[in-house]
């Protein structure tokens, strides 16, 4: 009989430690160790492999071809993020802030797919079935959804297995209890739950998503081996009066995609042209402000590169950049100096990306440098102009991701003139270095050094 030993578990990332410790080293958070026995086993005997027969071998040749059946969620932009629908037996894990909309955004995917005919059971572990009832009113639900409080999750398979549903909703994964494994939203609860949970999807088809409470650090709280069991994981975030529905994992589909919603009082409404949104409060023929063309996940978006330059009052000058990678930014400045004589010594430089959303892009290179010498040189850009492309030491002008799908979308938007690098289908000519591309925009050779410090110190 082999000897069970006690092990400590990190609440917030799975860390596992032989004792207990203040802080995690991998998380750092404080205090989150919780203890857990494994289960005693019996130690097998005889053989090389302890007497254990081995399973059934199947040749991948003999395995059969099958596309997973989805159905719609009836939201255009969830279904963008899933790869096209909710998969029959897939289970999807849904994390975000406290209050984000994840439960608003349920209950209305409830709705849309009990109003098409399928079985939705929705598990409440953390509201009353009258909290949800008003909820309902106020997002209009008018389907039929089946309730239940009982959060044992040998409870909740057997309704799966009873009733077939081709929808279930747990809300939340942390309040559901597994028989023997201690308190609810324990680590063990937690995984053993995930895990029982996922089993039974895969026996009824049924397409289930779990709700998951996340840490400070915005990562979803438990053990990480939750998010291994779960054949998909997207987030909820908040950027401005917008909220991004992300995926960071998808085996039914490409990671990476984005949704864009609107919290309204009617609930979470789908942003059908993100580009218009963001967008829609651009200043017109204003100096450092540009349209870049960027990809966020899989996701073409036009958005609004701001800059501005003053004279700085400190000896060293600044350097603020919000939404964008400080360090590429840096490099685009150096870049500017030193190809252009553009002198920003004696300049505090702000570049932001305007709406909120942080895109580590190296396509708005090229627009961060327009923006910068156009803030600098007091000259705005035309209305007409967008703009991407990656920006080398050299000032040269490098190619990016999914250019086309980029210059289709500015295309889209109405913007006719495309400031983009060499090589792009439709545009044989584009511009080789920063050079050139100040000069496509405005014409001739770009200002000197002494005309743009002139300019900011008139600002």
């Amino acid at each position: 009989m082999a000897k069970a030993r006690t092990t400590y578990v990190c609440s917030s990332c799975g860390y596992t430690s032989a004792k207990p410790l203040g802080r995690c080293p991998n998380c750092q958070a404080w205090n989150s160790f919780e203890e857990e026995v494994p289960a005693v086993t019996t130690a097998a005997r005889g053989g090389a492999y302890g007497g254990i027969t081995g399973g059934r071998l199947t040749p991948l040749s003999g395995v059969g071809r099958r596309e997973e059946p989805r159905t719609p969620s009836g939201i255009p932009e969830l279904d963008r993020v899933l790869g096209g629908g909710l998969v029959a037996g897939g289970v999807t894990l849904i994390g975000g802030e406290p209050g984000i909309g994840k439960s608003t955004l349920l209950l209305q995917v409830a709705d849309k797919v009990a109003a098409g005919g399928g079985t939705v059971l929705y598990v409440a572990g953390e509201e009353s079935l009258e909290q949800i009832r008003l909820r309902a009113d106020r997002l209009g639900v008018r389907a039929e959804i089946q309730l239940t409080r009982d959060t044992r999750a040998e409870h909740v398979a057997a309704l799966m297995a009873e009733h077939k549903p081709a929808l279930c909703i747990v809300d939340s994964i942390q309040t559901v209890t597994v028989e023997g494994d201690g308190a609810p939203g324990g680590v063990a609860q937690v995984r053993d739950g995930t895990a029982l949970l996922t089993r039974a999807a895969k026996e009824t088809g049924t397409a289930t998503v779990l709700v998951g409470h996340v840490t400070k650090d915005g990562t979803v709280a438990g053990p990480k081996v939750m998010e291994h069991i779960v054949d998909t994981t997207v987030f909820l975030e908040t950027v401005g009066s917008y909220r991004l529905l992300r995926s960071v994992k998808n085996r039914f589909g490409q990671a990476g995609e984005l949704g864009v919603f609107e919290m309204r009082g009617e609930g979470l409404i789908a942003v059908e042209n993100p580009s218009a949104a963001f967008l829609a409060e651009r200043p017109v023929g204003v100096p450092g402000s540009v349209v870049a063309a960027t990809i966020d996940g899989q996701r073409p978006m036009l958005l609004e590169v701001q800059a501005l330059a003053s004279k700085t009052p400190y000896p060293n000058a600044r350097r603020v950049v919000v939404g964008l990678d400080a360090r590429r930014v840096d490099v685009v400045l150096a870049v500017l100096e030193r190809r252009l004589d553009l002198t920003l010594g004696g300049l505090d430089v702000y570049v932001n990306l305007a709406g909120g959303l942080k895109v580590p892009d190296p396509g708005l290179d090229l627009a961060v440098a327009l923006a910068v010498y156009s803030a600098v040189v007091g000259r705005a850009l035309p209305d007409s102009v967008a703009v991407f492309g990656e920006v080398g030491l050299a000032g040269e002008v490098r190619s990016t991701v999914a250019s086309i799908r980029r210059a289709e979308e500015a295309r889209r938007a109405g913007y006719t003139r495309l400031i983009v690098p060499p090589g792009l289908d439709g545009h044989p000519n584009g511009v080789k270095s920063v050079e050139e591309a100040v000069a496509q925009v405005w014409g001739g050779a770009p200002a000197s050094g002494r005309k743009p410090r002139a300019a900011a110190e008139r600002t």
